[in-house]
């Protein structure tokens, strides 16, 4: 029998799960209207709320941004003593409460109104002030908060939260907003970087390891130590690629009986080694990297030599 904190955690995940299963009943043509007057505007989308509402539609805001649908926060009190000026002519403004009959939504409210721009209510009571002055209603209501008392704003700030994404999503896929454009507005995430970086940015901060075929032994032993990258290219006169030779060929070379003196980079280079050119995204390197099991490519383009790229400068990318 699980203890009573453990049937509260429970409780509370149900009940929030409940609310936001119960939001697909209100996708409905008010949704659609919505979705449709934030794309077409000419302006921004500014979203604003009171308490907690006001730190979901901070997070909001954040989704839109990140995701192509230019938007802006304003505190619901802040706007009331002067924060108004922030929005414009052109803009649809997005109000969120629960209840929707909020001191400062009421004053808001008809100041917005006078402004002409379109009015969006996202509520979870659509018979309140809000909901009736309303252009547009997303409707968020809850059945129950997760609070024992039913008080604490719990089901009904997950509902929001939940409706603002079911937004900024329809919205993405309305502006045909891909992974490359998420990417131009997250440079300098992981996420972004798997989707920018190639393997130019990173193969050029590497020393360019290279012996000739007639190079010997130990010739290609102090190639491969001082530049630390565990292997070799082997390349001709005209720089186009022979081959490689890694420190696991040399340790697997050294366990034969032959003579150590006399032997070329030629005699115990492998031929056609995987390449990859400077031009692709580093996650297609990484893919080869996987699939070979190998921990060094060469860069090349066309039969010419570049460089090496290793998987350690995908590790510190954050690419793995």
């Amino acid at each position: 029998m699980s203890s009573p904190i453990i049937q509260s955690g429970i409780n509370t995940i149900e009940l929030e799960a409940a609310s936001v299963e119960n939001l697909k009943y209100f996708i409905d043509e008010q949704f659609e209207k919505v979705v449709k007057t934030v794309h077409t505007a000419k302006g921004r989308l500014v979203v604003s709320g009171i308490g907690k509402s006001a730190i979901v539609a901070q997070k909001i805001v954040a989704t839109l941004n990140s995701t192509g649908t230019p938007s802006l926060y304003m505190h619901a009190a802040d706007a009331i003593h002067g924060d108004l000026g922030m929005i414009q002519k052109n803009d649809v403004v997005m109000l969120i409460s629960k209840s929707g009959e909020s001191p400062e939504i009421k004053v808001l409210v008809p100041f917005i109104k006078n402004f002409e721009n379109t009015l969006i209510g996202m509520v979870g009571n659509i018979n309140s002030f809000l909901a009736v002055n309303a252009d547009l209603i997303l409707n968020t209501t809850v059945n129950k908060e997760a609070c024992p008392n039913n008080l604490a704003p719990t089901s009904s700030t997950t509902a929001q939260m939940v409706m603002g994404d079911a937004l900024a999503v329809a919205l993405m896929e309305l502006n045909g907003f891909t992974g490359y454009d998420f990417a131009k507005y997250h440079p300098g995430g992981n996420l972004g970087k798997r989707l920018y970086l190639k393997v130019e940015d990173l193969y050029k901060n590497n020393d360019r390891p290279k012996v000739l075929p007639t190079a010997l032994l130990k010739e290609v032993i102090v190639e491969i130590t001082q530049k630390r990258l565990g292997v070799t290219a082997v390349t001709n006169a005209d720089n186009s690629i022979a081959g490689i030779i890694t420190d696991g060929d040399l340790r697997r070379m050294l366990e034969k009986n032959i003579n150590i003196n006399t032997v070329t980079a030629l005699d115990i280079l492998t031929a056609n080694p995987k390449s990859v050119e400077p031009d692709i995204l580093a996650v297609e390197a990484l893919e080869i990297f996987r699939k070979y099991d190998i921990s060094q490519l060469v860069v090349a383009q066309g039969s010419q030599y570049l460089g090496i790229l290793h998987i350690h400068d995908l590790v510190r990318e954050g690419i793995i």
